[in-house]
């Protein structure tokens, strides 16, 4: 299992990017700045609340609305370490992937209560409930994509594989 365990945070359905990271500060493109309103629509005490390693839990469709990479990079630089969901709109699902997000799907999300501990095994396709005792399992990350999230996203991933090809 990973090094240490994730609180959770949780949240419903239909999260969509206007909620994870609301418009009017898709002027600015600063990872610092954007963490600074992650949430904020949703739950104005959430940045406040969140601590670096933390885990957000939702429910179906996390990720609809727009498409905008200030979605994923504002729950990354805030200190998110992943987003659990019964589904994700595929357009948030590629973005997180692109800039290094963690994302699984999982049709017991529900299960899961905020304030929970929860460990992901990304690799064998685990999370362990430590409140609860319970195991769940989902499908396990592709290797090129978990290589994607340990590289940081796909800029990061390009300037290794550049760096090593020289």
């Amino acid at each position: 299992m990973s090094e240490q365990a994730s609180k959770v945070w949780k949240f419903g359905d239909n999260i969509d990017t206007d909620l994870i990271i609301a418009a009017r500060y898709l002027n600015n493109s600063d990872p610092d700045a954007l963490a600074s309103h992650v949430m904020e629509d949703a739950d104005p005490t959430f940045k406040e609340k969140l601590r670096t390693g933390d885990v957000i839990v939702a429910g179906e469709n996390f990720g609809c609305g727009s498409s905008r990479e200030h979605a994923p990079i504002a729950l990354k630089a805030a200190g998110v370490k992943a987003v659990i969901a019964k589904s994700f709109a595929r357009i948030f699902y590629r973005n997180a992937f692109n800039m290094g997000l963690a994302i699984y799907e999982l049709p017991e999300a529900d299960e899961i209560a905020e304030g929970d501990e929860i460990k992901i095994d990304p690799q064998n396709g685990e999370i362990l409930n430590l409140t609860s005792g319970k195991t769940y399992r989902f499908q396990a990350i592709p290797s090129f994509m978990q290589e994607l999230i340990d590289a940081g996203g796909l800029i990061a991933y390009a300037k290794q594989e550049i760096a090593g090809g020289a």
